[in-house]
């Protein structure tokens, strides 16, 4: 019950989203009349899951286009900041405003324009605006009440991230050409005499359609909208040109909320009561099954551990048969120590890096108000662990009688970034062919390579010259000349029945908190609950440590002593669940039917379930290797 205490802190902490926002970053304070300036982000579609820019349609453009300087996460989310002709000012109303109007002229959209806006508007895309680094929400009002009075309905308000570029409705396509602003401030209290501040808390948007005709536009860029719902919406026709206004209104509203307060409304875009459930039932289920296997294991062994050390029947002795009869192989260098090494390098590597990212991110400094953060902290994070993965694989490639040091230094830093550039480089080029903003440009690959090859590199070939260079691990019992041959092994002992076998209690731990992140990831839903996500990670090492000593238990009973590859692919097997899962989520959560948007998909899904694999089997190897050496060590052996 040790760890009850630290789950209970966790989960405040994981309670306490209010008042939560990046620590080091002031708030803007706006006076009366001040302008707010709107940018544009990108469009969006969970459909075909290719971001593009904001001007790659025909949208009004200000006389100056200026892109914000991005961070690398930024960069690589396909994130293009650029300023809008919108003008919004701090608490002052706009009834209507006509964008780029000149001399009261509407708009002319030529037929590939009309094609391209009406292919958008059929692929589901959004658009992405910020204000003062808030991202603007559409307001949708859920009635949970049907079938009762009108009375007794009662509203469920959610948000969606974005608005809608349009929709379709028998055959036709409209577009959203009007978009009414809800700005809500809160007023700063100040001291008499001095002039009142205000801080932007929430930026809301209601889309509407908006026919030419009804719009009514003066030589001012004002406007007069049509009263109540008696306008039709503004269709485009892809096979001809389409006339229309894109106009704009404003409105202002205070608010109680608080500066810091002011991400909250994102942050509880859907019900998290399942979430809560969910994770304290995984919490409790697989902390009483580990107990359970512990249980066992040690009460076995130490049955095991007396048996073999009574010295009173020889004959006994010589007959007994298990895991004591291998003593003079398990520790007998497996096959191509080079790569295993490397691949285990690589695997403390991500541990490292993605323990320090959870943490951070669960203290707040990572939320999503700081746009790409957690993309560019993981990035660099990688890069740095280099040195510990290096030492890591350097003492193990020792222990298993390797010498060509330099050749597995190398082998270390190439082997698993080089397959994740190389699968990324190619869906990149992909993505490139569809001038999506999600390709990410050459001079962000160039220096992804730099960083690779000027940071990651040097540094892992230092980690490893120390590793290898430091005492070798002590095995407690030394390795036969002539291998022992390997009895008939039973069904159950096939590789593969060991996987699915091994992959249930680590998958079954954090499939609840799989379904955020892949929410998070392919329908540009904010992921935040981090709190929740370090506890079940913490629970992943658990088990996975548990199940991978058990299943090298097994082995070793079975009297096979190749246990070094085989419990790093065999820990790993949560890894072939999370594949199953992401096929499920993709047959049946999105919507997806073009070729690249799949290919996308699946190809992230590799990289992501190839991390996992590595991050798992490198957690269960370690475990497995201090538990053989740990009971070797409590046998006698002549």
């Amino acid at each position: 019950m040790d760890w009850l205490p630290w789950s209970l802190l966790l989960l405040s902490l994981t309670c306490d989203s209010h008042a939560f926002y990046v620590p080091g970053v002031a708030p803007i304070n706006f006076h009366q009349n001040d302008p707010v300036e709107i940018k544009a982000v990108k469009l969006t579609s969970s459909r075909t899951q290719l971001p593009y820019e904001y001007y790659s349609l025909p949208f009004c453009q200000p006389s100056k286009i200026t892109y914000k300087a991005e961070n690398l996460g930024e960069v690589l989310r396909g994130d293009r900041i650029v300023n809008t002709p919108f003008q919004v000012l701090m608490n002052s109303e706009k009834k209507c405003e006509v964008l780029c109007s000149q001399s009261n002229k509407p708009v002319t959209l030529t037929v590939e324009q009309s094609r391209l806006v009406a292919e958008r508007i059929t692929e589901d895309y959004y658009v992405h605006l910020i204000a003062d680094n808030l991202p603007v929400a559409t307001r949708l009002e859920l009635y949970s009440n049907r079938e009762g009075d009108d009375k007794k309905k009662e509203k469920d308000v959610q948000f969606e991230h974005g608005y809608r570029l349009g929709f379709t409705d028998v055959n036709k396509i409209y577009l959203h050409n009007h978009l009414s602003f809800i700005l809500y401030y809160h007023r700063e209290d100040l001291e008499e005499d001095q002039e009142h501040t205000y801080r932007v808390v929430r930026f809301e948007v209601i889309p509407q359609s908006i026919r030419l005709e009804d719009i009514k536009a003066d030589e001012k860029s004002s406007c007069t909208l049509p009263e109540g719902t008696s306008s039709s919406p503004q269709e485009i026709d892809p096979t001809k040109e389409n006339q229309l206004y894109f106009t704009y209104s404003v409105h202002w509203e205070e608010s109680d909320i608080k500066w810091a307060s002011r991400w909250d409304t994102y942050l509880t875009m859907s019900d998290v009561q399942i979430h809560w459930f969910s994770i304290i039932n995984s919490v409790v289920v697989v902390f009483f099954l580990s107990g359970i296997l512990s249980m066992i294991i040690i009460r076995t062994l130490r049955k095991d551990i007396a048996n073999y050390n009574k010295e009173d029947d020889i004959e006994d002795t010589m007959e007994e048969s298990g895991w004591k009869l291998v003593h003079g192989d398990v520790f007998r260098p497996p096959q191509y120590p080079m790569i295993l090494s490397s691949l285990l390098g690589s695997g403390i590597q991500l541990f490292c890096m993605i323990l320090i990212v959870i943490f951070v991110a669960m203290l707040g400094m990572l939320s999503p108000s700081s746009r790409g953060a957690l993309m560019t902290t993981a990035c660099f994070l990688f890069m740095f662990m280099g040195v510990f993965g290096g030492f890591s694989a350097g003492r193990l490639y020792r222990t298993l009688k390797g010498h060509r040091w330099k050749k597995g230094a190398f082998c270390t830093a190439t082997l698993y970034p080089g397959v994740v550039f190389g699968i990324c480089f190619v869906l990149n080029c992909f993505i490139w062919g569809k001038h999506s903003s999600g390709a990410v440009p050459f001079p962000t690959m160039v220096a992804l390579l730099c960083m690779w090859f000027g940071i990651s590199l040097p540094l892992v070939y230092l980690g490893y010259y120390f590793g290898f260079r430091k005492q070798p691990y002590d095995n407690p019992v030394r390795t036969n000349q002539i291998p022992r041959q390997i009895p008939e092994q039973r069904w159950y002992m096939n590789r593969f029945v060991g996987i699915l076998m091994a992959g249930i209690l680590p998958f079954g731990a954090m499939f609840i908190e799989l379904f955020f992140i892949f929410s998070a990831i392919w329908e540009n839903q904010f992921y935040y609950l981090f709190g929740f996500l370090f506890l079940v990670f913490i629970i992943l090492v658990v088990s996975c440590s548990q199940i991978s000593i058990v299943m090298v238990y097994f082995q070793l009973c079975a009297e096979d002593y190749r246990w070094w590859w085989r419990n790093f692919l065999v820990s790993g097997g949560s890894a072939f669940y999370v594949l199953v899962y992401a096929i499920f989520y993709f047959v049946n959560k999105l919507d997806i039917v073009e070729f690249i948007p799949s290919l996308l998909y699946f190809g992230y899904t590799a990289l992501m379930v190839l991390s996992f694999w590595l991050l798992t089997g490198t957690i269960g190897f370690y475990a497995a290797y201090m538990f053989v050496r740990k009971i070797y060590a409590a046998v006698k052996i002549d």
